[in-house]
């Protein structure tokens, strides 16, 4: 849950980045004449793109620069100054910011770079020195490192970018931690005929981060959509609220965010440290808080086209109309790929789509209208009309492009209908072209009369961006679970293991013992520390039986010759325990060895993989899917956020192939799912309480039979930081 001072700091945020964006006075911090200067392509912007307010060029050793007066320190201003730009070098900055901030500034934009992103250190110990200014200070800051900002509302424009730039209000606001991307994205959104309204380059966010930046616009009526390039989240919780106050004012949030390395998840101890990647983990948390995940820029350029001209949709379900036969099947497949559904076409649309065009050229949805259709207006518009009533289809997709010249008076003649449709309708119609193409100030001032539909280029991209759409319509339809009270006999034991001091990850016994305190069962199995000991186990828990090491320094078992299986009398015990116990004292490292754990050997259920990791950004997320030794070869799996009740369970399974295998497959009996949901959510209880103190978890395998589940293997690795 979110904490009320991230809410209280959030809410702060606020009304800085309202400063930031809305200078009563601009100081340039860095002026000089030096040719083709950052400084000088400020000024000449704020004066070309006519900001009304001051600008004070500043330099302590120049009494003029730009045929201009130069102040040499912030008591020389005619007024106190509101908002810095600061283009002077990093060492300075801080006592720049202390001054500037002591004369009555409000707000700085530092541009220069050479803190977090230094490699040296000491652009490391700037960074400290200025998070602690900022702290002192109380200053809006953006940057450091970064490209400036701009708001048209006031004509305000810090960038030094010297192409030519429109500065129109519009729907969206475009923020990022590179400038160039940002610049990128509003360029091309522009090309498309939608404005951005404003736009932040954030930098090394060392002050307000994107966190601050989105619950700022979410607070803006004009703003639909807030398009973000993310390279990393400094503030997960307040990241994840602001996604939610997005979301609760109407607002969408698109991002792009860069993923991290194989190496750093092939680092991991366990099976779900590998497999739960940060990008997954960020799928799994920021879109159930209301991130809208797009792969490239070209994605979010089409997701925010669609976000802002059209309503969101109820479903997956496509209808179409198509003018090609070979565009009918670039639809159908990529809508297989992507993960979207068309369906066959109900008697009853049928029936009224055969009053209008021949019965032998109705061949389905997509219905590819031909001729049929495009030898009457009044024809295709009832075809229109009569997919959009359809209750089995949740998004209408129409080909077509717009026109970049006069001559296409059907054509636009149609679109201005479909328009009209569209604002009426409670369902979301696009139009999708064959291939992406360019736009001229005709087709663009055309797209501007058609506010209700979305235009959507190049058939793959607009399937996927289809479905990124619809994922999001699916992850907010998953309630959030209700407070539960911790376990009184986990949390003893957490804080028991918190408060012992030893290596971090533990071994098999000490990690079911945890987890059984959660409800998680085991086989029936003993802990043995000699071959009497093993044998007379084995008589006891009744042949055959499994023998594994248990030691915490060797987390992977099998691959040392840790594990035997089908032990079936007292001679293989004794020469299992024999060769575990040498297995184990010629490994790397000569880890400590408990014992050899003697188990009842349990199989014909199903194999699945239960497991939770503490990602660094996202916090907490919980792992399903196909278990077994061949867990990393087919990456069957489905990430969940953390807290997960029954519903989010049931809603893992169902993202994975192993959910028909559960359900039934081809005649197989169907396997014991509520035991199954009942140990995913054990697995996040575990988590909730841990409170950051288990990194990962990992149960693989969870052997699933028709009724009830045991973890044959457990492995928790404790957060020793």
């Amino acid at each position: 849950m979110t904490s009320t001072r991230t809410q209280d700091n959030l809410r702060a945020a606020i009304s800085k980045v309202d400063a930031l964006l809305n200078p009563r006075n601009v100081v340039i911090v860095g002026a000089t004449d030096k040719p083709g200067n950052w400084p000088q392509r400020v000024w000449r912007n704020l004066k070309r793109y006519g900001f009304a307010n001051p600008v004070f060029p500043l330099n302590p050793t120049r009494d003029s620069v730009w045929d201009t007066r130069c102040y040499r320190s912030f008591a020389e201003l005619p007024e106190k100054p509101d908002h810095l730009v600061v283009l002077a070098p990093a060492k300075t900055v801080c006592a720049t910011l202390r001054d500037a901030a002591a004369a009555g500034a409000r707000s700085a934009t530092i541009m220069t770079s050479g803190f977090d992103e230094a490699p040296d250190a000491a652009g490391q110990q700037l960074a400290v020195d200025l998070r602690a200014v900022i702290a002192e200070t109380g200053l809006a800051v953006s940057g450091p490192n970064c490209l400036g900002n701009f708001n048209a509302a006031i004509n305000f424009f810090s960038m030094p970018d010297d192409r030519a730039q429109k500065l129109s209000r519009g729907p969206v606001a475009v923020l990022g931690q590179s400038g160039g991307i940002v610049m990128a994205i509003k360029r091309t959104l522009e090309e498309r005929g939608v404005d951005t309204d404003a736009s932040i380059t954030s930098g090394n966010e060392t002050g307000l981060t994107t966190a601050d930046y989105i619950a700022y616009f979410s607070t803006q009526p004009q703003i639909k959509v807030i398009a973000c390039y993310l390279e990393s989240v400094h503030d997960g919780e307040a990241f994840l609220e602001a996604l939610r106050m997005a979301r609760e004012a109407g607002k969408r949030v698109v991002v792009m965010k860069l993923g991290a390395s194989d190496a750093g998840r092939e680092a991991a101890a366990a099976h779900t440290g590998a497999l739960a990647g940060s990008m997954e983990a960020f799928d799994a948390v920021a879109g159930r808080a209301g991130a809208i995940r797009v792969r490239n820029l070209d994605e979010m350029v089409e997701a925010v086209e669609f976000l802002v001209h059209a309503p969101l949709p109820r479903g997956k379900r496509l209808g179409s109309i198509t003018f090609s036969g070979g565009m009918r099947g670039l639809m159908l497949d990529a809508a297989e790929l992507s993960g979207m559904t068309y369906r066959p076409l109900s008697e009853k649309t049928y029936a009224k789509l055969s009053e209008i065009l021949s019965v032998g050229s109705i061949i389905g949805n997509p219905l590819d209208a031909g001729f049929a259709a495009l030898s009457s207006a009044g024809a295709y518009l009832r075809c229109v009309e009569i997919l959009l009533a359809d209750d089995e289809i949740d998004i209408l997709l129409l080909q077509e492009e717009l026109p970049r010249s006069p001559g296409t008076e059907r054509k636009e003649s149609n679109l201005r209908a479909v328009n009209e449709l569209a604002a009426k309708a409670s369902k979301p119609i696009a139009f999708v072209s064959m291939i992406s193409y360019g736009m001229n100030d005709y087709s663009r001032e055309l797209r501007a009369s058609l506010p209700n539909i979305a235009f959507l280029q190049e058939v793959d991209k607009a399937l996927r961006t289809m479905r990124v759409v619809t994922q999001h319509v699916e992850a907010a339809a998953v309630p959030m679970p209700a407070p539960r009270a911790p376990s009184r006999e986990g949390r003893a034991l957490l804080d028991a293991l918190a408060a012992k001091a030893g290596p971090a990850t533990l071994d098999e016994v000490a990690s079911k013992n945890l987890l059984a305190a959660y409800g998680l069962s085991a086989p029936n199995e003993r802990l043995t520390r000699s071959a009497e000991e093993a044998v007379a186990a084995a008589r006891e828990i009744g042949f055959p039986v499994v023998a594994k090491i248990v030691s915490a320094g060797l987390p992977h078992k099998s691959d040392i010759g840790g594990v035997k299986v089908g032990l079936k009398d007292e001679a293989s015990v004794r020469a299992a325990f024999a060769g575990i116990m040498a297995a184990g004292e010629g490994a790397p490292g000569r880890p400590d060895i408990a014992g050899v754990l003697i188990a009842q050997m349990v199989s014909g259920g199903f194999e699945c993989v239960l497991g939770a990791k503490k990602d660094p950004e996202m916090g907490p997320v919980i792992l399903f899917g196909t278990g077994g030794v061949d867990l990393e070869l087919t990456r069957d799996v489905a990430l969940g956020a953390c807290p997960l009740d029954e519903a989010g369970a049931r809603d893992l399974i169902a993202r994975t192939r192993a959910a028909k295998i559960i359900a039934g497959y081809r005649g197989r009996p169907a396997l014991d799912a509520d035991a199954l949901v009942k140990a995913i959510v054990a697995l996040s209880h575990v988590m909730e309480d841990a409170q950051g103190a288990i990194a990962e978890i990992d149960v693989n395998p969870f052997l699933l039979g028709e009724k009830g589940g045991v973890a044959l293997d457990a492995l928790v690795v404790l957060d020793r930081g």
